[in-house]
């Protein structure tokens, strides 16, 4: 009977512990589903159940404060994986959140943006006269994207100076990777992002490179947004020596390494960073610093060493939700932070365009040779 007793005693307790925990989530969510009941019910004009639903989680994905989590409608969803595979229309600037404001991450090389003169930091107030101050990060993208041969206004705050800049879009094709070889057998490789083509592609040129006598490189991250992670790791795995590149930690402390299984560094590498070097550029970045196989010049990165994964919540929505922050292989978190650079050197422009970054990495990898 004792035992019987103290049985159905913890099991009681257990139950009203559980009750109480989920108590308050449970009332929420009569809160929410009794929302939806009265302004369906009640709301001057009919409202369709599927728009206040979208609604519902777009607030709820808004309430995390996160720019990098979102909720993506159908249309929204359908440019996100034509970006992620390398083309589509629109002006070719990469764009973030920095210090809450709608920030120019980095233009893309032979694009109107570029051409127009738009700059790494640059930050956009208005889309088509639209002030950008309570803008999702994915809605301003949806915004500046549209057909080709249309145009659309940016105004653009830089520094002190306001300009507005009316550009047109086109069809824009990511070619991510390319490169050529320099003096004294030294390769140079310039990646534009990292999308899904990347890693092969990269691998590609540098076969060539090797194959044309090279012995050094110089890998040019400058305004590269950023990507995917697994292009990221694919591209450091081909210089960065046996051991972790990045490791993926969640909030439950649970850690994901991916690592390198090169056997040894094959040459010295020296890396071109700036203020648009973000997220799987910073990955390479750090991975190459922290091992010491690589010398970072520049200015220092951006600093997004977030994690996103897409969750589809039906064929047509979906959720970009933050789940990690990663770490690089000697567990510097550089979320905000960004990676300072070991030789820091501003780029000025000069009568001869001469760039004077690319011209300290050659010199510093000569010294190594």
């Amino acid at each position: 009977m004792l035992l019987v007793l103290v049985t159905f005693l913890t099991t009681s307790a257990g139950f009203l512990y559980l009750m109480n925990a989920w108590s308050s989530d449970v009332i929420s969510t009569v809160r929410v589903l009794r929302a939806l009941q009265v302004v369906k019910a009640r709301y001057v004009e009919e409202v369709p159940v599927e728009t206040l639903m979208a609604g519902s989680i777009k607030g709820m994905v808004n309430s995390l404060n996160d720019p990098h989590s979102i909720y993506m409608d159908a249309k929204m969803f359908k440019e996100f994986m034509i970006e992620t595979e390398g083309s589509f229309g629109g002006v070719g600037i990469v764009i973030g959140t920095k210090d809450k404001l709608l920030t120019v991450v980095a233009p893309i090389e032979g694009t109107p943006g570029e051409k127009a003169g738009i700059k790494s930091g640059d930050q956009i107030l208005k889309i088509d006269g639209q002030d950008t101050k309570d803008l999702a990060l994915d809605e301003a993208v949806s915004k500046i994207r549209g057909p080709e041969g249309s145009k659309v206004v940016l105004t653009i705050l830089r520094g002190q100076e306001l300009q507005e800049y009316t550009l047109t879009r086109s069809n824009i094709q990511i070619k991510t990777v390319a490169g050529r070889m320099l003096e004294n057998n030294i390769g140079y490789i310039r990646i534009a992002m990292f999308n899904e083509n990347t890693g092969n592609d990269f691998i590609h040129k540098l076969q060539e490179l090797e194959q044309e006598g090279l012995q050094s490189l110089v890998l040019d991250l400058r305004d590269n947004p950023g990507g995917l992670l697994d292009e990221s790791v694919k591209v450091a795995s081909q210089f960065v020596p046996k051991g972790p590149v990045v490791s993926v930690v969640t909030r439950d402390g649970h850690r994901e390494t991916h690592s390198s299984h090169l056997p040894a560094a094959k040459y010295p590498v020296a890396i071109l960073v700036n203020g648009g070097s973000a997220s799987a550029s910073e990955i390479v970045a750090g991975a190459a610093q922290d091992t010491g196989v690589g010398t970072l010049i520049g200015t220092k990165t951006y600093g997004k060493g977030s994690v996103q994964t897409v969750i589809r919540l039906d064929e047509g929505s979906a959720i970009k939700l933050t789940i990690a922050k990663y770490l690089t292989p000697k567990d510097r978190a550089i979320n905000g932070v960004g990676i300072e650079p070991d030789i820091q050197l501003e780029l000025t422009e000069t009568q001869d365009n001469k760039d004077i970054q690319l011209d300290k990495a050659v010199e510093v990898l000569k010294s190594k040779m």
